[in-house]
């Protein structure tokens, strides 16, 4: 099994299906993955695999390493479409992580105004308030919601620790609209136990948060790289279109990833 971990504190740019000319920003370790959440399908691997030794990134460290490569972009003429909090792991689990999107704002602004700041969430720390105000200054708030079934978030999602799937339903709608949800599909097993989420089963729910959430666009996607279990598939083509569909039907934006 091969597994992604991404340098740290910058790295790229890469081609992301979704975001464009991708300037990614990793506030992990760069020696492995620390996430609160352990999902089957991360192409990081799991948690117990790639323990991290290294301590994490400081504010400064990221600052001026971001700055110096948006310098280098810019000096070759080649600037991101977006600067992408992801990585080895959960970015808004840095106790720092308000502070270095107010950095990352403003060098944005003196070295490529035109790119978007986006951030990848898990949504795990939702209940921290320096979190929220912090999602709510970013271009891109794109935050996870991959069904609302409590089991089957134990099992694909699992969380580390506590979370509460109503609870963070009802952060994402204090939002008002200024977020992106973004929600994985796919099939195949774990543990002989069936992990295929395109059916109405999950699919009707996940339609109805969405109406009471109101984000203002969705992104599904489905696998892409090599997964740390081995029995999982890509939903198909057709799957996704129509869940795209549905989505669509609602008065929603969606974009679906293959």
């Amino acid at each position: 099994m091969s597994t992604v971990i991404y340098p740290s504190p910058v790295f790229g740019p890469v081609h992301s299906r979704r975001l464009g000319v991708s300037l990614g920003v990793n506030l992990l370790p760069a020696d492995g993955k620390s996430c609160s959440f352990d999902c089957i399908y991360c192409e990081c691997g799991y948690n117990s695999d790639h323990r991290p030794k290294e301590k994490l990134p400081t504010r400064e460290h990221v600052a001026a390493t971001l700055e110096r490569k948006l310098q280098d972009m810019k000096g070759e003429g080649v600037l991101p479409d977006v600067i992408t909090f992801a990585g080895n792991g959960e970015p808004t689990s840095h106790p720092h992580f308000a502070e270095i999107i107010d950095d990352t704002i403003s060098l944005r602004n003196h070295y490529a105004p035109n790119a978007k700041v986006s951030v990848l969430s898990n949504s795990t720390f939702l209940h921290r308030p320096q979190v929220v105000e912090a999602l709510k200054r970013v271009d891109n708030n794109i935050l996870k919601l991959d069904t609302v079934c409590p089991e089957y978030i134990n099992m694909v999602d699992r969380p580390v620790g506590h979370y509460d799937v109503n609870a963070v339903i009802d952060s994402m709608k204090a939002f008002e609209g200024h977020l992106i949800i973004q929600t994985m599909f796919l099939r195949g097993t774990i543990d002989d136990n069936d992990v295929c989420n395109t059916g109405d089963e999950y699919v009707l729910p996940w339609l109805s948060a969405l109406q009471e959430i109101r984000p203002q666009s969705v992104m599904i996607y489905t696998i892409d790289r090599e997964t740390p279990d081995q029995f999982l598939e890509k939903a198909s083509k057709e799957e996704l279109d129509a869940i795209c569909e549905r989505v669509k039907a609602l008065g929603i934006s969606c974009t679906a990833s293959y």
